[in-house]
């Protein structure tokens, strides 16, 4: 198994995130609830999520990025994540009227940064349709069946992202399109040249720009 990053990494991190991203490196989920419960205790949800748990994944997706640890510590710590994330109640009741909101991975099979923008919007009180990993034909046809109102793509690779420059003109014109992921970090300007209404450079940007996108 590859080393333990949260060990090896030379970048100084807080403390805590460390601590939290070594219990999901290490597979260790009776770890990673207690420092959960014990960040809840300090923190409130949003600020745990936004000052330890979203750092911590962050990193762990930057080692696997550099091939310093293994695909399978990545997918578990999302997975961990995840779960613990789901004993969370939103801030605030499920809007009934709430217009449809879906968030997908494109193409690519790294699900750590759609996975960390699916927990920021559920927590922030948003019910979001997961479609998982979505190709082409699979993408279009859900979007526009499902009538959605913003449709947030998580992409991996540059080949990806300009594959949406075809997909998109597909989807309703009515549906709002936020994009995130490596390459439109790398290029700023890049959802414009696709088509896309918006970008979000990380989850908590990408949870701003919904609720702008929603309201609009």
């Amino acid at each position: 198994m590859a080393q333990s990053a949260a060990q090896s990494s030379p970048t100084a991190v807080p403390p805590d995130v460390a601590e939290f991203e070594k219990a999901l490196l290490d597979v260790d989920k009776p770890a990673a609830e207690k420092l959960f419960k014990q960040g809840l205790e300090k923190h409130s949800p949003l600020e745990f999520m936004d000052h330890v748990m979203v750092p911590a994944i962050e990193e762990i997706g930057s080692h696997w990025d550099e091939g310093k640890i293994a695909l399978a510590q990545m997918f578990m710590a999302a997975r961990i994540s995840e779960q613990l994330v789901d004993t969370l109640p939103p801030p605030a009741p499920m809007r009934e009227d709430q217009p449809k909101l879906a968030l997908t991975l494109y193409w690519d099979y790294h699900r750590l940064g759609k996975s960390i923008v699916n927990s920021m919007l559920r927590v922030n009180g948003w019910d979001v349709i997961d479609y998982k990993r979505q190709d082409d034909e699979g993408l279009i046809k859900r979007a526009n069946e499902d009538n959605l109102k913003v449709l947030c793509i998580s992409v991996l690779m540059m080949p990806s992202a300009l594959r949406l420059k075809n997909v998109l003109p597909k989807l309703n014109p009515d549906i709002k399109v936020l994009v995130g992921g490596a390459p439109f970090r790398f290029d700023p300007d890049l959802y414009k040249d696709i088509g896309a209404d918006a970008m979000g450079k990380s989850a908590t940007e990408a949870v701003e720009k919904v609720t702008e996108l929603m309201a609009s």
